[in-house]
């Protein structure tokens, strides 16, 4: 039997300095695009968790300083159709939202299991582009939380 998905995830921002972020189709959900995400294992730290899911979804391996903890949080209900993989009775994820700045925009090497494709977008079609309202939120925020650093 394969173990529940721990309801802890982690949001990881690819983006340029320009503010192009990378987002990724999903190859459970044609059409739906996202940012690079997934499930704390048990053990990990968030920070692991990110570097973790960045590298199998994008073949990027970022060092720990080069991953920005944004200290955002965001409490979601999880689609019916995925609460399949948690524990009987939960409802509801916590996800995490980290950035990593890249000079410039670059091909990645997708995981074919989980994405069909990738695309580079500016900041504003991005948020326009993703199914989900924490993506699209936390992408909104960027040219803010680019000025701050």
């Amino acid at each position: 039997m394969t173990a529940h998905k721990i309801p802890v995830s982690v949001l990881v921002l690819v983006h340029t300095a320009d503010l192009d972020v990378l987002l990724l189709e999903r190859a459970d959900r044609p059409g739906f695009w996202q940012s690079v995400t997934g499930s704390q294992d048990a053990g990990e730290s968030l920070l692991e968790t990110a570097r973790r899911e960045l590298a199998e979804e994008t073949g990027i391996e970022a060092a720990q300083d080069e991953l920005i903890d944004w200290q955002l949080q965001n409490r979601y209900e999880i689609y019916a159709h995925w609460r399949h993989r948690y524990a009987p009775g939960v409802t509801h994820n916590i996800e995490h939202v980290f950035a990593l700045a890249l000079p410039q925009r670059r091909e990645v090497r997708l995981a074919p299991r989980e994405h069909l494709a990738q695309r580079w977008l500016p900041w504003r079609e991005a948020a326009d582009l993703v199914f989900s309202w924490s993506n699209a939120e936390a992408i909104r925020r960027l040219p803010q939380r680019v000025k701050l650093s």
